[in-house]
């Protein structure tokens, strides 16, 4: 007859291990800093313990949120401005292979941590230089017209963020000074960064491509390799 566990064990092997909280009490006391601060302007937040801190704000308190969160809550410190387009490509995937049938396509979007209610968000990155907490903002922007305040007389270095945003996304700052494009010539047509951009480059051989195997020379089909 098997031998019976010690008194116990089995019921610790068997039981499902406990739940584990993990608490990060520095950026909840700033999540709440912050929330008094921007008061209903602040849309959405996400906190990941030990990880970071998301903030959505409403597209028309865009600039006073962040010069709240400069002037107020000390993020003196302009890292980066973008933008994110969720919607997933129509085109697929570039690793999807062109020699089989296309797979079913999830469309639906997506808008990540702090939620969303358009496919397109601009996001900045500011950081407090004395106590070294950052935050991500982000902020929804119109699918068809999509504009938004400039900040770049909040955060000089802002300034090539926007114009970059606006040549690869098509989002209009409104106030910014120079819109020119910096890397595409000023009549080029589209958005690049835009999900519904065709980069015909990849549709043509999908990036990185099915790669073409040849034999090596002094393989089995070599005509002239060496007879035992």
């Amino acid at each position: 007859m098997r031998a019976q566990p010690p008194s116990g064990r089995g019921n610790r092997l068997s039981s499902a291990p406990e739940a584990i909280t993990v608490s990060d009490s520095a950026r909840e006391a700033l999540l709440a800093e912050i929330s008094a601060a921007l008061g209903d302007r602040l849309v959405e937040s996400h906190l990941k313990p030990s990880d970071d801190l998301w903030l959505r704000v409403r597209s028309d308190a865009w600039k006073s949120s962040m010069r709240t969160l400069r002037d107020v809550l000390g993020f003196q410190y302009f890292s980066f401005l973008s933008a994110i387009d969720w919607m997933p490509s129509p085109y697929g995937r570039g690793e999807d292979d062109p020699t089989e049938p296309a797979p079913e396509r999830d469309s639906t979007i997506r808008p990540g941590y702090a939620g969303g209610t358009t496919r397109i968000q601009v996001f900045a990155r500011v950081v407090n230089p004395i106590t070294h907490a950052a935050v991500t903002v982000k902020v929804d922007v119109e699918d068809t017209q999509p504009k938004l305040e400039s900040i770049h007389d909040v955060y000089a270095g802002a300034n090539w963020h926007e114009r970059e945003t606006h040549e690869m996304f098509g989002i209009t700052f409104d106030g910014h000074p120079d819109l020119r494009n910096m890397y595409l010539p000023m009549d080029f047509e589209g958005f690049p960064l835009r999900k519904d951009f065709p980069l015909l480059a990849r549709m043509v051989k999908p990036w990185p491509g099915i790669v073409d195997v040849e034999p090596l020379p002094g393989g089995d089909d070599d005509e002239g390799g060496n007879e035992s």
